[in-house]
């Protein structure tokens, strides 16, 4: 089923634009829009939204302060002009932070960690993965988030887990790393990289691009990522 979206920013133009960008995902859906915070606390009353948009710096009463004020708010990725509330991002647990103005790729990856969220929390019980895992590190053990791992990097018995500000090495094979993370998510390109498709880039020949590093695509595998991956979720051909 789609993600019911409710898009809420004080600008015309900008709610204009992200409704635009809702409206070419074939997982999301515009169920409405609202111009203040406070006009989203009485919509948010009578519907059931899945994914809010929702801009920060707004009068009255800013995104930041409305997410605060609700008790079981829906997922959300904010939308601003302005880089400094990144940290309250993480603080409040949003799905993303998406910096004005907005190009479609950014958009498209936030909407995509925003479906993986929505899966998780209405996955089975009993086939539901906990996004947080824990991996040995040296005499103790280290909670990472398996969401933010961009790819992973085998090494015959070791694997490293790439971060977009850290690396951590564990000792695990890449097969049971495979067999662990959800299939549906974690892609592998090459004997040696299994990557996160809610973090790529590009795709281009036989490179792969997540956050400006360039990755090997095998042969073997090349075909099946393009079908499974790219060609599945192409906008314009």
């Amino acid at each position: 089923m789609n993600m019911k979206c409710l898009v809420i920013d004080d600008e015309p133009i900008a709610r204009n634009g992200i409704v635009d960008f809702i409206s070419k995902i074939d997982f999301l859906e515009a169920a409405g829009t609202c111009a203040s915070a406070l006009e989203a606390t009485s919509y948010l009353q009578e519907k059931q939204i899945d994914l809010m948009f929702l801009d920060i710096n707004m009068p009255y009463l800013t995104g930041l302060e409305f997410l605060e004020a609700l008790d079981n708010p829906p997922l959300v990725i904010f939308t601003t002009a302005y880089s400094e509330h990144a940290l309250d991002g993480y603080r409040l647990q949003v799905v993303d932070y998406l910096l004005k103005p907005i190009t479609f790729q950014r958009f498209y990856q936030a909407s995509l960690k925003a479906r993986q969220w929505h899966q998780m929390m209405h996955a089975p019980k009993q086939n539901q993965l906990d996004p947080f895992l824990y991996v040995r590190q040296e005499e103790g053990f280290q909670k990472i988030s398996w969401v933010d791992i961009l790819y992973i990097e085998g090494m015959q018995n070791y694997a490293k887990l790439h971060f977009k500000e850290k690396v951590i090495v564990i000792h695990q094979t890449m097969i049971s790393l495979e067999e662990t993370l959800p299939a549906e998510i974690f892609f592998r390109i090459h004997k040696s990289f299994l990557v996160n498709i809610t973090h790529i880039d590009s795709v281009s020949g036989g490179r792969l691009f997540i956050k400006g590093q360039e990755l090997p695509i095998s042969r073997t595998r090349r075909e099946a990522l393009l079908k499974e991956v790219v060609y599945k979720n192409l906008l314009s051909r």
